[in-house]
């Protein structure tokens, strides 16, 4: 993920969509749309509480973490991170986590490896996941390597669906490069379990990988199950990612839920992620909800 410079919260973020004084959102079609809350980590450092209320004021449904460890979310306790939440109005929805396999994968403690996810899946039953997705793994060096960090999520996958949890992963764009010829991302689909396995396609990553979301959608559809909806910074202002395109095939994809992902941006971070909640409520081919 890249690290952005953050400038001061505007005060003008934050309008309640219920709020019939408001002239923002209270007069837009409600459309289930998540964030991801490393959109707004600066905040999160600073003021964990406020921040998240905010999110949900500019009429957020729910929230993807990215701040697991050692069996607690931002520092809280499953129980006290789905509270929080919750008083929101917002609900939890998905995580960003994983345990990456050693340098040399035969040199791997899987002891260790299957007691951090132990730990890891119950507290994210907790805190009332449904999705847990690893954002993020080294690139392997060989096909064989590649390949047993497929066999690596189609177990992570069996002891997340045991537990009620889907497991996933999420790309950046090294997926598509080769390794000894096969693209990483297409050997991984082909490699991994549906039942066990689901992809939440990046959908900036995968056009800055060169490659089509659309075309993905289309050859293994129903592969992914939530979609990023990310954008250079704001959503919709670069011209560089056809959204449009994307959700008139989300069926096909099989997207279930829509999670925005500012990483960098024109303004602060608050009101870059409203922009961006404010372009998908704005758009008419974006649909209200997708997880039927």
């Amino acid at each position: 993920m890249f690290i952005a410079l953050v400038f001061g919260v505007m005060t003008m973020v934050g309008c309640n969509q219920n709020n019939a004084t408001s002239e923002g959102n209270s007069a837009k079609v409600k459309k289930n749309v998540y964030i991801q809350l490393y959109s707004v980590r600066d905040d999160i450092k600073a003021d964990f509480k406020s921040t998240i209320q905010k999110v949900s004021e500019i009429g957020y449904k729910g929230i993807e973490a990215a701040g697991y460890g050692d069996g607690k979310f931002y520092g809280l306790t499953p129980e006290e991170f789905k509270k929080e939440i919750e008083a929101t109005g917002m609900e939890v929805l998905s995580s960003h986590t994983g345990r990456p396999l050693a340098d040399n994968i035969s040199e791997t403690n899987w002891d260790e490896v299957w007691k951090w996810w132990d730990t890891a899946i119950a507290a994210h039953k907790a805190a009332g996941m449904k999705y847990i997705a690893v954002a993020w793994i080294p690139t392997p060096k060989t096909l064989a390597d590649l390949k047993a960090y497929c066999d690596y999520f189609n177990q992570i996958g069996e002891k997340c669906n045991a537990a009620g949890i889907r497991f996933g992963y999420h790309n950046h764009s090294f997926e598509f490069s080769e390794i000894e010829g096969q693209t990483m991302y297409d050997y991984m689909i082909a490699n991994t379990d549906p039942e066990k396995v689901f992809f939440e396609m990046d959908v900036y990553w995968t056009m800055r990988g060169a490659k089509s979301p659309v075309e993905y959608f289309k050859k293994y559809p129903g592969r992914f199950e939530i979609l990023h909806i990310k954008d250079e910074k704001e959503l919709g202002q670069s011209g560089m990612v056809g959204f449009d395109a994307i959700f008139r095939n989300a069926e096909t994809a099989g997207m279930k839920y829509m999670v925005v992902e500012v990483e960098r941006y024109d303004y602060t971070p608050l009101e870059s992620v409203k922009m961006s909640y404010d372009y998908l409520i704005d758009s008419p081919f974006v649909k209200a909800d997708y997880s039927k």
